[in-house]
């Protein structure tokens, strides 16, 4: 049996099947589809032509926009039917002709978006994603399964990322750049192949950070990418000299931690 609240405004020319669960205040409108598995929190709208499908929840107050697919089957020769699903966070926008594909049983079962993303038309979002929040995709960027994008991150137009890689917090990809290798936080990539051209300086004065502080992560970067060993026994040696730098830490946990990718560098990603 359909969940579906007295405010809902459901035109008479979308379908909503049984089974569905529908918030207060959820606007559907003409020719979009909801399928039996779908919960739509709050003040959730589909425009026109939106298709919400699988097991798939969408939070508070996201927009989906004409010809989105959400929730439809993994693209892997791999997905033998089960049920696995979508969770989307609340207050994202996902404009016209994005897709987003439910998780893989090999792969958790999970693909997960976090809050106040924006993603723009025919982005994609594969199977077992795990994104964060305050996320931005441009247009035509691809992710490949398992891909790991963390808060803050900007990608641009048409940039396609590798299955596995991470990009890592506040990190900015250039258009048209292949991301296959992982990017650090506070990160700027550019290219095809993607190189690891330095620091999001611009974010990172953006979001607040001290010019001091960049200053010292920029020092740490140098350390990291240019010293005489590999990245990451360079990262590991520089630990305690950079112990009170939060940014920096996090750079050096991010590089530490286990990966199915090597680490972006500007020599278009060694491994350390």
């Amino acid at each position: 049996m359909s969940t579906i609240s007295k405010s809902a405004l459901i035109h008479p020319l979308a379908v909503v099947e049984e089974g569905a669960v529908v918030g207060e205040d959820v606007k559907i409108g003409p020719f979009s589809y909801v399928g039996p598995h779908v919960v739509l929190h709050d003040g959730v709208e589909l425009l026109p032509h939106a298709i919400v499908a699988g097991r798939t929840t969408i939070g508070r107050g996201t927009r989906i926009f004409s010809m989105a697919v959400v929730g439809g089957d993994p693209q892997s020769v791999h997905h033998g039917g089960e049920d696995t699903t979508l969770t989307v966070g609340e207050n994202c926008v996902i404009r016209e002709g994005v897709t987003m594909n439910t998780g893989t049983a090999g792969g958790g079962g999970k693909t997960v978006v976090g809050d106040n993303n924006l993603f723009l038309a025919n982005s994609h979002v594969a199977h077992d994603c795990q994104i964060g929040n305050n996320v931005i995709m441009s247009n035509n960027v691809m992710l490949a399964g398992h891909v790991t994008i963390e808060d803050r991150v900007i990608l641009g137009g048409g940039s396609a990322v590798h299955q596995f890689t991470r990009v890592g917090r506040q990190a900015f990809v250039g258009g048209l750049s292949a991301v296959s290798y992982d990017v650090i936080p506070y990160g700027m990539l550019n290219g095809n192949p993607g190189i690891l051209g330095g620091l999001n300086v611009v974010g990172m004065t953006r979001a607040g950070m001290e010019r001091s502080v960049i200053h010292t992560v920029r020092r740490a970067f140098k350390a990291i990418f240019e010293g005489s060993s590999s990245i990451r026994d360079n990262a590991a040696a520089i630990r305690d000299e950079y112990a009170d730098c939060m940014p920096v830490q996090e750079i050096l946990d991010f590089i530490a931690a286990e990966s199915d990718r090597a680490l972006s560098s500007p020599s278009r990603g060694q491994k350390g």
